[in-house]
């Protein structure tokens, strides 16, 4: 592998030596042709391998995922207590993003608390549905779909524009779909090299650690205890050193949760269960009424029209997302598993498919590639579906009971989680895609060009300057063809920056309509 490739995956992880016939092939060809039997068949107990790393490993590399044909439990795929870690984090993670997009619409429509507690309870359930459909049964290679973060700072705009919510989730679904169907997700991360995907997630780990950071420092001094964030911080630091030191970073996440929330609690900190039990409001009229849930009514052509270059930009910023989240599988993986890492274009139609059902139900998520779930399933050595299936477990619990997300959106809780669960190990990818070759030139304009605007104007313009060889591997450019080394770059780059444009996401620059000058 040349160093401006994309890693396979086994970049550096050894492989388990007592696994007999299968995980002694030496090619993923002949790791093909050695599967000559169902997963039940090369199946075996954990006792039997010298250690549980070599029992994970061989557990991802006999697994034989099925597209759109069932995937059943215990018969394509069986269910570890690694599992529950990614589950809990992606439940944490949901309940905070899909809160915040809540909560960003609801200011300026003038909607209360009332509504954001209740919306994201059904959209906790809502998810469970297509998490069991889709990841856990249907497509056991597309990860969860989840919500799309990067949005958020635009919604302001959309709502002032005049967008609907429901005009702009249908056209982020239709234009996903579209966008799968032509295989258009896959075919971006091939043209993305080692260097520009390195440093699209050293950005995105660096920005991330320090805004949670950030916030749990303005949420200790809000409540006059500045101290209890820092005593939190470096506790945390500590246990993932010593997790790191003992390889065992998959308990990162609860343990981090168990210490950042006993020690702020311990220091005085005010913590109280206060979300009851309780069902949302189930019925789509209700979400859609013009005098209850979004008290909006239905969308006009105007409203699509409205949010039209808005949902261009939300689906061509899931290409470097999708991607990050696939390399991190990559890099955390042993060989011979590509059969199990998550597939872009998979992902992509169920979160389009999500998104649009989700969207005439009444929710207020928008979908994107699940990076609260993925991640640490990739640190635990843990294929998509058992995962899933918890993650849909836990989503319906923490719904219905009421009382878990409380914890979730603790400031102690939540932002280590994401710190240790998420950030931290993207930024452990990224430095491991760019310590060889010329690949830290590209990871730093990628890291460059993203403070300028955002991660997706710095990924395309990257793309682009590598592709055509004026920085990155000349000979990785020499070899693409016209199509690959600068047509579709350009492509990408001139729609990328023409909407950012137009909606006013480019810095110093008006909006190029003015019904988005606001």
């Amino acid at each position: 592998m040349s160093p401006s490739q994309i890693p396979t995956p086994g970049s550096k992880t050894t492989l388990p030596n007592n696994s007999a016939s299968v995980a002694a092939t030496s090619t993923t060809e002949e790791h093909d042709a050695a599967l000559q039997g169902t997963y039940v068949d090369f199946h075996k107990p954990s006792a039997t391998f010298a250690s549980r790393d070599d029992y994970l490993n061989h557990e991802l590399q006999i697994m034989q995922p099925k597209r759109w044909r069932p995937n059943l439990p215990f018969r394509d795929y069986r269910f570890e207590y690694e599992d529950t870690i990614p589950a809990m984090a992606a439940t944490i993670g949901k309940v905070v993003m899909v809160g915040a997009i809540a909560a960003t619409f609801a200011g300026p429509l003038g909607l209360g608390d009332g509504f954001i507690l209740e919306n994201v309870r059904y959209e906790l359930l809502i998810v469970s549905f297509f998490i069991i459909l889709f990841s856990g049964f249907l497509l056991p290679t597309a990860n969860l779909a989840g919500t799309h973060g990067p949005l958020i700072p635009l919604i302001p705009i959309v709502v002032a524009a005049g967008g609907h919510p429901m005009a702009f989730g249908l056209l982020i679904g239709a234009f996903g779909l579209l966008l799968a169907i032509s295989k258009g997700g896959s075919l971006l991360a091939n043209l993305t090299s080692k260097g520009v995907c390195g440093g699209l997630l050293l950005y995105l780990g660096f920005i991330g650690t320090t805004s949670q950071v950030k916030n749990l420092f303005t949420w200790a001094e809000g409540i006059g205890m500045a101290h209890i964030a820092f005593v939190v911080i470096l506790l945390t630091i500590i246990l993932y050193a010593v997790l790191e030191n003992y390889q065992k970073r998959w308990l990162a996440v609860p343990l981090s949760c168990l210490v950042g929330g006993g020690t702020a609690f311990l220091l005085g900190a005010p913590f109280a269960f206060k979300t009851a039990p309780g069902l949302p409001h189930m019925s789509p009229m209700y979400w859609w009424g013009e005098n209850s849930g979004w008290m909006l009514g239905l969308p006009t052509l105007e409203s699509f029209i409205v949010v039209l270059p808005f949902a261009i930009l939300a689906v061509a910023m899931w290409s470097p997302d999708f991607l990050g989240h696939q390399v991190f599988q990559k890099i955390s993986y042993p060989k011979r598993t590509e059969r199990v890492l998550m597939d872009i274009d998979d992902t992509m139609v169920s979160a389009s498919f999500r998104q649009v059902a989700g969207s005439v139900l009444g929710g207020a998520n928008f979908a994107s590639s699940w990076g609260t779930y993925i991640v640490p399933a990739a640190i635990a050595k843990r294929p998509i579906p058992a995962g899933a299936i918890l993650t849909a477990i836990f989503c319906i619990v923490a719904g219905i009971w009421g009382y878990p997300m409380d914890l979730a959106i603790w400031e102690p809780v939540l932002c280590v989680a994401l710190i240790v669960g998420v950030f931290i190990p993207l930024l452990e990818a990224g430095m491991e895609m760019t310590r060889e070759g010329k690949t830290t030139q590209s990871a730093a304009i990628v890291v460059f060009a993203s403070a300028l605007v955002n991660p997706a104007f710095g990924w395309s313009l990257t793309l682009l300057l590598d592709n055509l060889g004026l920085i990155g591997s000349k000979e990785r450019s020499a070899g693409l063809t016209k199509m690959s080394r600068w047509i579709i770059p350009v492509v990408m780059f001139v729609v990328l920056t023409g909407v950012m444009a137009i909606v006013g996401m480019l810095p110093g620059i008006p909006a190029l309509m003015t019904s988005f000058r606001h």
